[in-house]
């Protein structure tokens, strides 16, 4: 009996620490800004796969950290080779590890998504969020304060593994 109370209490402490970990339960999302005016002068490029024919690269304008949620906000740029050319307004999640597309740009206006849904990075199509992620956008799984602070990393990230 004792074994499994003391196996039930784990569990329960272990569910508790990986909530915590993931965020805060009683978190809500602010109300997404609308996508902001971008430029295709001065983006950062940022390292995908090293095979990857894709071009990736966030436009540093753009991106916003909410005071109130923390959710990441930017621009992100996909090319391919042949000049076709990709745009996605995205917020990144960094405790959860979780990512939604608010929009995409058809070329010449942002097409808003319906109903944008978070989902986990590690299952998108695109792994682009992922390595985002890791190269500055999020703070292992914290937040960055500044905005300033994640287009250096990215900054100092792409000058230390340039393609």
């Amino acid at each position: 009996m004792k074994s499994a109370l003391a196996g039930c209490a784990l569990a329960c402490w272990a569910g508790l620490a990986q909530a915590q970990w993931l965020g805060d339960s009683n978190w809500q999302e602010a109300q997404a800004l609308a996508p902001p005016a971008f430029s295709l002068e001065g983006l950062i490029r940022f390292e995908v796969h090293p095979d990857s024919p894709m071009v990736y690269e966030i436009d540093p304008r753009t991106i916003r950290i909410s005071p109130s949620d923390r959710v990441v906000s930017y621009v992100v740029v996909v090319r391919s080779p042949s000049g076709g050319r990709n745009v996605f307004y995205e917020g990144i999640r960094c405790p959860t590890a979780e990512v939604k597309t608010y929009a995409r740009h058809n070329g010449s206006a942002w097409v808003a998504l319906s109903e944008p849904l978070w989902s986990p990075m590690a299952s998108r199509p695109s792994r682009h969020t992922a390595q985002l992620a890791r190269q500055g956008v999020c703070d292992g799984t914290g937040t960055p304060l500044k905005a300033e602070d994640v287009v250096r990393a990215l900054q100092q990230n792409f000058r230390a593994n340039p393609r």
